[in-house]
């Protein structure tokens, strides 16, 4: 994942869809959790009761005509779905997550789910497809037009701010990570993989111009990626230690300005004037 060629234009979430339709991940194989076989479990399934749905008990039937254009119904209905199934699987994992748990925390019908998203695999990959999209989307300000302070204050803000309204969305990719990506991985090694190219080019353009200080610009994603969303994947940890509510809107701004000096400092960028 090093910069290549010369900066290109920003692609747009759009360009970045329709170039994965060109080249659609091999999504064939069933999902397989590694941990599952090293130690099977030799005892009757219980029935999964302990999940603890957040959502309403009354079921909503989703429309599927009305006056308003289709399409916009069809993705009110999707993201509806998708939001329930984003905690479910972030909780249960994808093993242990139903089809009954994520109707009930969607407030939706069972069948509405699968005549969206035909069956488990095909929600749980979509889910996933989600969060790295809403993931790639705040670097649409990393042009090379842009100034580096201004563009990449914008880009943490907006990761930081991901990390504490959609944790959920943070810890089941982190989990699919660390069972080796058997769902995903085809996704990372395309588009991800093209997008931090892209960008660490634009960067790379920055250093050569003078505007900030020398980084590898590759590495500098991981490193954003890591001290942005720890405060997701774990904050039970960070709660412990400071002792205190994550979720109150100081201690969010106290982790965020603490992220940003860092990078900004980083980068050779702190004193630079913000627009």
């Amino acid at each position: 994942m090093s910069p290549i060629g010369a900066c290109t234009p920003s692609r747009s979430r759009a360009n970045r869809a329709e170039a994965v339709g060109r080249r659609p991940p091999d999504y064939n194989r069933a999902y397989h959790d590694p941990y599952a076989t090293a130690m099977p479990n030799t005892q009757k399934p219980a029935r999964k009761t302990a999940f603890k749905s957040r959502a309403p008990r009354r079921l909503v039937v989703l429309a599927k005509t009305s006056e308003a254009p289709k399409s916009r119904i069809w993705e009110r209905n999707e993201t509806t779905i998708l939001s329930g199934a984003e905690r479910v699987f972030a909780r249960a994992g994808f093993e242990g997550a139903t089809m009954a748990q994520i109707a009930e925390e969607a407030g939706v019908p069972k069948p509405n789910l699968h005549y969206y998203f035909g069956n488990k695999l095909d929600l749980y990959r979509a889910v996933l497809n989600r969060v790295l999209h809403d993931w790639l989307d705040p670097t649409d300000t990393i042009v090379a037009d842009a100034e580096p302070r201004v563009a990449l204050e914008s880009y943490v803000r907006k990761k930081m701010a991901l990390a504490f309204s959609r944790p959920d969305a943070s810890r089941v990719f982190a989990n699919e990570l660390i069972h080796g990506a058997p769902v995903i991985g085809e996704l990372l090694r395309g588009e991800l993989r093209a997008t931090v190219r892209e960008k660490a080019s634009v960067i790379d353009g920055w250093i050569e111009a003078g505007k900030m200080a020398a980084v590898d610009s590759t590495h500098l994603f991981f490193t954003l990626w890591a001290a942005t969303q720890t405060y997701a994947d774990f904050d039970v940890q960070i709660q412990a230690v400071i002792g205190g509510d994550t979720q109150k809107a100081s201690a969010q701004k106290r982790a965020t300005e603490h992220v940003l000096q860092v990078v900004l400092r980083t980068c050779g960028l702190e004193d630079a004037a913000a627009v």
